[in-house]
């Protein structure tokens, strides 16, 4: 959007009476997010209505069709602050703490990473040393490390703390300062052993593997950031790349500068210069081989904003019995009737986006995505039962009908994690009760994808995976599984006591 139209005129809020709200506006054109912020408390118990109005712009002067309106209401106490951490390590008044170890923190919730960094999560020694480190997160933002630069001294006395600049993903800064103190030993501590790598991708000895895929190691414990590097983590013949250490510091990713050759061997190495962050080197280096596909793999099919919904329906959203939607959104547009929810539930609580411009947004990525795939050249033959079928990663095609009839279709990654499934189907998609889609060899179902010319049916009790795109209707019959989503494009989603799980 044009920030110099996102302001006080543009961007209103009105209470009781239509009486404003002063405030100051603001606009993050990275995240296209208009912000506004009340001059003080709102009060309790009152409802509020938020305006944008037409006189904002985008950066090509379009101006907003209609006004954008939206009501709320605050609760009847001031919102509590954020509360403490439920526990640290080392443990508050802890003696004998080895040297070399890091210090966490973990919160019952989500917190906002940017809140907690090394000039809100500090450590000081005893004679007011201010300890160098750095500040890590893992995925869901509640457990944060801070690792320091080097040991810290033997015989010491450290004072944590969390400033109150922390805050909750809401914004809830902490009530006061947390802090806590422990005192390292008197030695270095005695290391039980050496890291070892529990996991890599590509798996070893995979076949297929596509040209543009990343290799990674997995270790058993966090490790030294310093040691992970292009030195210790390499890919021969001759690959160059980059290589990184995922927030947890236990998961390695080497990526290339450029696509692998295809039908080539190749041969990472983690050496045995990558060392824990107790500072111990793996005890041998460690290797494993693979080999790359004959041709490039099929990419990933762009869903957009269709991605985040695990159901999203047309006409209408129907269930009957206790369907679980999990890790998913659910959502309806152009059609306004969603029913079944409850005893239906999203867990953990999600989004139902009812012919709201959220859902019509992800209809529109839907059907982008239908015509993407709708249009791929032409695949491989795809037969009309997969009954009993073992089919590797590409792309699929059958002009008509096509069925699971009965057992099993198996869907072989051979070891490539990253190997895409794409299944253009001219009419209908259907499976018999009790048949089941299975992933081997590392398949994901984030990388399976039907499209489907009219109707999807998936039998009782049966278990499928991928995303399904039907240009009409998808239906889940009695204890139907699905790891993926049902996506329709101009019909209904219809379910009868479910699992639907993201991908």
């Amino acid at each position: 959007m044009e920030a110099n139209t996102i302001n006080a005129q543009t961007f209103l809020i009105t209470g009781p009476g239509t009486t404003g709200i002063t405030g100051t506006v603001s606009y993050d054109a990275t995240s296209h997010t208009a912000i506004f912020t009340p001059g003080a408390s709102l009060p309790l118990n009152t409802s509020f209505t938020a305006t944008i109005t037409t006189g904002v712009k985008d950066t090509y002067g379009n101006n907003l069709a209609s006004n954008y309106v939206w009501t709320f209401a605050t609760g009847a106490n001031t919102c509590l602050p954020a509360p403490p951490p439920v526990s640290v390590t080392p443990p508050s008044s802890a003696t004998g703490i080895c040297p070399n170890t890091v210090i966490t923190v973990t919160y019952a919730q989500a917190m906002n990473p940017a809140t907690i960094t090394t000039t809100d999560f500090t450590v000081v020694s005893s004679g007011g040393t201010v300890v160098a480190g750095s500040v890590t997160h893992d995925a869901a933002n509640k457990v944060f490390t801070f690792t320091p630069t080097a040991t810290l001294s033997l015989s010491t006395a450290y004072t944590v703390k969390i400033t109150t600049a922390a805050q909750d993903a809401f914004g809830n800064a902490m009530a006061s300062n947390y802090s806590w103190t422990f005192t390292t030993g008197t030695s270095t501590c005695v290391v039980a052993g050496p890291p070892t790598v529990i996991a890599v991708t590509p798996l070893a000895n995979a076949i297929g593997t596509c040209l543009n895929s990343v290799a990674t190691a997995t270790f058993s414990e966090a490790m030294n950031p310093t040691t992970i590097n292009t030195n210790t983590f390499t890919l021969a013949p001759g690959i160059t790349g980059t290589v990184t250490l995922d927030a947890t510091d236990k998961v390695a990713t080497f990526t290339p500068s450029a696509n692998l050759a295809v039908s080539t061997t190749y041969t990472a190495t983690i050496s045995t210069g990558a060392q824990s962050s107790g500072g111990t080197p793996l005890a041998a280096n460690y290797p494993w081989s693979f080999t790359t596909s004959s041709q490039a793999c099929q990419p990933p099919v762009p869903l957009g904003t269709a991605a985040n919904y695990g159901i999203l329906g047309a006409a209408t959203v129907t269930n009957t019995g206790l369907t679980v939607i999990t890790g998913e959104n659910l959502g309806l547009s152009p059609g306004s009737s969603v029913t079944g929810f409850p005893p239906g539930i999203l867990t953990p609580p999600a989004i139902e986006d009812i012919t709201d411009p959220a859902a019509a947004q992800a209809q529109l990525d839907a059907t982008i995505a239908y015509n993407y795939m709708a249009g791929l050249p032409l695949g491989a033959a795809l037969p009309s039962d997969l009954s009993g079928l073992t089919l590797t990663p590409g792309l699929y095609k059958n002009a008509s009908t096509v069925a699971l009839n009965s057992g099993t279709v198996t869907l072989d990654a051979q070891g490539n994690q990253n190997a895409v499934f794409i299944f253009q189907i001219g009419t209908t998609l259907t499976t018999i009760g009790n048949t089941q889609v299975l992933l081997t060899g590392g398949a994901q179902a984030a990388n399976v994808y039907w499209q489907v010319g009219s109707a999807a049916t998936l039998g009782t009790y049966s278990t499928f995976e991928g995303t399904i795109i039907a240009l009409q209707s998808v239906t889940l019959q009695t204890g139907a599984t699905l790891v993926g989503r049902a996506l329709a494009l101009n019909g209904a989603v219809t379910m009868d006591t479910n699992l639907v799980t993201a991908p």
